[in-house]
């Protein structure tokens, strides 16, 4: 259903309620669901929810319904005479892989979610899960992909000429982003009736450095992964939710309530004012069920007792098991506004998560493009993207970057091609390189203050070198020439540098963790973005087309131009 608005260029295509795919093929994800973030319009969020994996990105390969609306909007709005918000772009070129970005990071609130956007797509073109027992199922020509916790992801395409000793081009980002998850008790509301407040909140644990700020009097949904016990075999199967409305709430308190001192500065307690609301204890009047649900367990055993009633039945009721048989989730809360287009050229993509959603966005659709434009079959190397979880809390976990998974997968796949002989393991280290691809930090023009004068990147100015001489980066001289020279002869602009100032302290992110451990040279870089760790982040789409380039050219180019350069 089509409705107009007094603007001819935002069109709003309402009706449209299901889960959503990107079809590599056609270059575009395909959205069954809501439609308007393709259209660049800020709408309220969709009442439909991704619940299993039967129902969740299995969209066709060719045009979908909302592929379809689109273009008929687009030309509905070209027959009219005042100019879309866009016109003034020049380069609209950028736009259809923004909202293909955005879709992406709409459908991916969580690491699980992320990881299953990601092999959706991946099976889409051919990619095969590796059976991790079976050496004889990888072979010159192949396209495979593993997962570790459904949070990580390897997917890499080994060239048809591969030989052993050959080197690996590596693209590694993060799934995880700052956020609020659910504890492993979820009640918070013990007294009868909401206590004075008369509210029923959720116990949550702050995820990262966030701008906690930034959650505030927001819409809140809920996603991640369920555990769901089958009543005939007692087997426990895992399930994906993504609740797509605002179901949770973290008010501000009222500034008349607030002292001159606090209205001074926003200074929160993190366990005491980041509660959520999910519901008012007032229920009797209404008929429903209220907190004191029927969610006893087989057991009644005591996980089950300090879960909060409301949360376990909304599940229980997206996912349409009975609640008895929910046995354990793990869960964290989003904002349901869907990603948009910004800026009256439409110049800039405004969405959560684009730290590092987006970078996972491009490496695979780099990946997915050097396979459908052949590179496989012209390929000597392995080509490889790597999505790890829990780079924002330090990268320490089995499924982080700081866990053995890159290590061993060079190793594995170089002993199932007859490579695992010491002398061919270490020439296809040193003939290797990864690229870190995490967001950087663009000059925040109210703050320019805070950025090295010489050594400030700007959106829509191209991609972002980080170095740092004490190491927090792995960027080293040759890794950032070889990225420099790929650039360069992929026509596109120049690549900025990014240093922090000498009386600022320097993050850090996977490159130094997987360098250190493999041996592998690495770069750290990434698409400049303001607002880092906020509920709502802002990035150039042209950063978006000058990324995807890049790592095209990296897949394509990295041997020839590694090959040019004195050892």
């Amino acid at each position: 259903r089509t409705m107009r608005t007094n603007h001819p260029s935002i069109v709003l295509l309402a009706g449209i309620a299901s889960t959503s795919a990107w079809a590599p093929a056609s270059g575009h994800y395909n959205s069954r669901r809501s439609a308007a973030a393709g259209c660049g319009v800020a709408s309220s969020a969709s009442a439909s929810s991704t619940i299993s994996r039967g129902n969740a990105l299995h969209g066709s390969r060719g045009g979908s319904a909302s592929a379809t609306s689109l273009r008929a909007a687009s030309s509905s709005a070209a027959t009219t005479t005042m100019p879309p918000l866009s016109s003034g772009l020049h380069d609209e070129h950028h736009l259809p892989l923004a909202r293909d970005a955005m879709r992406f990071i709409d459908d991916s609130p969580d690491p699980f979610h992320a990881v299953r956007s990601a092999s959706d797509a991946l099976e889409d073109v051919g990619f095969v899960e590796w059976n991790e027992d079976d050496d004889d199922q990888l072979a010159p020509g192949g396209k495979y992909y593993f997962t570790r916790n459904r949070s990580t992801l390897v997917a890499f395409a080994i060239g048809s000429n591969y030989a052993p000793g050959s080197g690996f081009k590596i693209i590694g980002s993060h799934t995880d982003s700052p956020n609020l998850k659910v504890k492993p008790y979820s009640k918070r509301t013990t007294a009868k009736g909401g206590g004075s407040s008369g509210a029923i909140q959720l116990a949550v644990e702050c995820y990262g450095g966030g701008l906690w700020h930034t959650w505030f009097d927001r819409d809140l949904g809920v996603s991640g992964r369920v555990f769901v016990r089958d009543d005939e075999s007692g087997r426990i199967r895992q399930e994906l939710v993504k609740i797509d409305r605002a179901v949770l709430r973290i008010p501000n308190l009222a500034i008349h309530l607030q002292t001159a001192t606090e209205r001074e500065a926003f200074k929160i307690n993190k366990e005491d004012h980041m509660a959520p609301i999910i519901a008012t204890a007032v229920k009797d009047s209404l008929g429903a069920k209220g907190n004191e649900g029927n969610n006893k367990g087989y057991d009644d055993d005591e996980w089950t007792k300090n879960q909060e009633p409301l949360l376990v039945q909304l599940i229980a009721s997206e996912l349409r098991v009975d609640e008895k048989h929910i046995v354990d989730f793990e869960l964290n809360l989003f904002d349901v506004q869907r990603g948009t287009l910004g800026g009256v050229r439409s110049e800039f993509v405004h969405s959560a998560r684009l730290d590092n959603l987006a970078s996972c966005f491009l490496s695979l659709r780099g990946l997915i493009d050097h396979v459908e434009n052949g590179g496989v079959e012209k390929d000597s190397d392995i080509s490889m993207i790597a999505m790890f979880d829990h780079e924002e809390v330090g990268s320490s976990s089995a499924t982080g970057a700081g866990s053995p998974i890159i290590g061993e997968a060079v190793r594995r796949i170089g002993h199932a091609l007859q490579a695992d002989g010491p002398m061919l393991h270490d020439r296809a280290v040193r003939r290797s390189l990864v690229l870190s691809v995490d967001q950087a930090h663009a000059v925040h023009p109210n703050y320019a203050s805070k950025h090295e004068k010489g050594h400030g990147p700007k959106m829509n100015g191209g991609m972002v070198i980080k170095r740092n001489a004490n190491q927090r980066y792995a960027t080293t001289g040759i890794s950032g020439l070889i990225v420099r020279e790929l650039a360069r002869r992929a026509g596109l602009p120049p690549v900025q540098e990014f240093v922090v100032r000498n009386d600022c302290g320097c993050g850090s992110t996977i490159g130094p963790i997987i360098s250190a451990s493999t041996g592998m040279r690495a770069i750290d870089m990434g698409c400049p973005q303001l607002s880092m760790h906020s509920i709502r982040e802002t990035m150039g789409v042209k950063d978006l087309t000058h990324g995807l380039a890049l790592f095209r050219a990296f897949f394509s180019d990295f041997s020839e131009v590694d090959g040019s350069i004195e050892e």
